[in-house]
């Protein structure tokens, strides 16, 4: 299901233009150059590695894993405290304009920035950009990179999460159940959503039951890194079946591709009650929770050893 898009000239083009102290959710490489100095931003490179070998000029490192869970639940909410010191140590402060880059390779790699944006807007921080394309379209378009590390001045914060954007397992678990109204989003590819592919962390296949599928890549044009946004939001919210201001859950494995469907969805179409089940189908198919699309215990055996 493949919606109509331009390539971020009409809507994002609006969104994405510099306006006083902030560039708005998302902001193209040429806009960002020509007013670095105007707006002096916080540039953070997210990549968990290539930062020492090349860097958007003046981006602080903080690497993507900072803001991901653990091993068996990689989508789970980080420690509040400990990500605060890291952040801390970087300078960051809740009302400054924050550049968000990640490498920009692929259009999962947009998913690093949008959960790093997701996490940062719950914990506070007010004034957030992803650079569309990354450091990739930064390097394209022949502005300036650098390998020598970059420090900031340490900062004091004081960070509580904000669970506007958020559902967590017992909130999928009462939509599932009919106890309260949602729509349950899966931003993943079909072949997850069928049930004929999981993450390895995941204790079983399958969906959410009552669950759409659309795909995150609905907003990348041909595979792009750069995000297109929708041209006609009433057209998106049709295709989903948003009804008035009911909560939208976007989900996925685990909290990564669901953070660009969740972003295009409340940061560029501007739907309101937009949530991202953080944890996703890793941290719900490990709760022994009902699912959809589950194939029967031998076929899940058989895909298990590589059948």
């Amino acid at each position: 299901m493949r919606l109509i898009f331009t390539t971020l000239i009409a809507i994002v083009g609006i969104v994405t233009t510099p306006l006083a102290a902030t560039f708005g959710p998302l902001v193209e490489a040429n806009d960002l150059a020509g007013a670095l100095d105007r707006e002096q931003p916080i540039l953070l490179d997210i990549r968990n590695a290539g930062y020492e070998d090349s860097h958007v000029d003046g981006a602080l490192w903080a690497p993507y894993k900072l803001f991901r869970g653990t091993k068996d639940n990689p989508g789970g909410l980080v420690d509040l405290a400990v990500l605060e010191k890291h952040l801390e140590r970087l300078g960051l402060e809740q009302d400054a304009p924050i550049v968000i880059i990640s490498e920009g390779n692929t259009d999962t790699d947009f998913g690093a920035a949008a959960r790093v944006y997701w996490t940062l807007k719950s914990t506070g921080f007010r004034d957030l950009s992803i650079l569309n394309g990354g450091r990739i379209a930064w390097r394209d378009a022949k502005f300036p990179l650098n390998n020598t590390p970059e420090t900031g001045v340490p900062s004091q914060l004081d960070l509580k999460f904000d669970t506007t954007w958020l559902a967590d397992t017992d909130q999928v678990a009462s939509v599932v159940k009919g106890e309260i109204s949602g729509l349950l989003v899966d931003a993943r590819l079909p072949e997850f959503f069928a049930g004929d592919k999981a993450h390895g962390a995941a204790k079983r296949p399958g969906t959410l039951p009552g669950a759409v599928n659309q795909s995150y890549t609905t907003f990348f044009e041909n595979g792009a890194a750069a995000i297109s946004a929708p041209t006609d939001v009433s057209a998106l919210k049709a295709s989903l079946g948003i009804d008035g201001d009911d909560q939208v859950i976007s989900f996925c494995n685990t909290g990564h591709w669901a953070a660009t469907h969740w972003f295009a969805l409340s940061e560029l179409a501007n739907v309101k009650n937009a949530k991202l089940y953080a944890g996703s189908m890793v941290e719900y198919s490990n709760a022994d929770l009902p699912m959809q699309n589950t194939p029967g215990v031998f076929k899940n055996l058989l895909r298990q050893i590589g059948f």
